[in-house]
């Protein structure tokens, strides 16, 4: 029994390393939220069983939408300078994630941020909305042939039959 004593050790440091590695170099959603906490010290706040959320969400569209992941900020500042959010924003998703939409209002109360990431057979998106004094980040990975069809559902049929393109 006494030659195993270096088990539990190894153990607790296996675990350990990890944990340090991991929390010096916070990338994607919890980077993106950590910073913009940090940066505009206004805390988040995550939505309670998303988790659960993302699975039904997950299941309900038949593999279409999953892995969604929400942080709200409410009394965000006004006024915020669009081009530090978005370097700050392109900065913490790391590589692989390009811009897609940025939008940004003349008084600078109002902004969107769009990036895309391929991901296989799906594509991730993540979202950042300022509103106000309201600013939400979401994440999400979709099948894009599936919200495909499920957008084609609801185009209008012309007197034809056929769809416009």
């Amino acid at each position: 029994m006494k030659r195993f004593w270096w088990i539990p050790i190894l153990c607790v440091a296996a675990l350990a390393v990890p944990v340090v590695v991991f929390a010096g170099s916070q990338n994607g959603f919890d980077g993106v939220v950590g910073a913009i906490e940090s940066r505009y010290h206004v805390p988040a706040t995550r939505i309670p069983f998303l988790g659960v959320a993302s699975l039904i969400a997950h299941k309900a569209t038949n593999g279409g939408v999953s892995a969604l992941h929400v942080a709200e900020f409410d009394n965000f500042p006004a006024q915020v300078d669009g081009e530090e959010l978005n370097n700050l924003v392109e900065e913490k998703l790391g590589p692989g994630w390009e811009r897609m939409i940025r939008e940004t209002n003349r008084k600078g109360n109002e902004q969107t941020l769009i990036f895309i990431h391929p991901e296989g057979a799906r594509m991730g998106m993540f979202v950042v909305d300022k509103d106000g004094n309201e600013l939400d980040v979401v994440q999400i990975s979709v099948d894009p042939d599936h919200l495909n069809q499920s957008i084609g559902k609801y185009q209008h049929q012309h007197g034809n039959g056929d769809v416009p393109d």
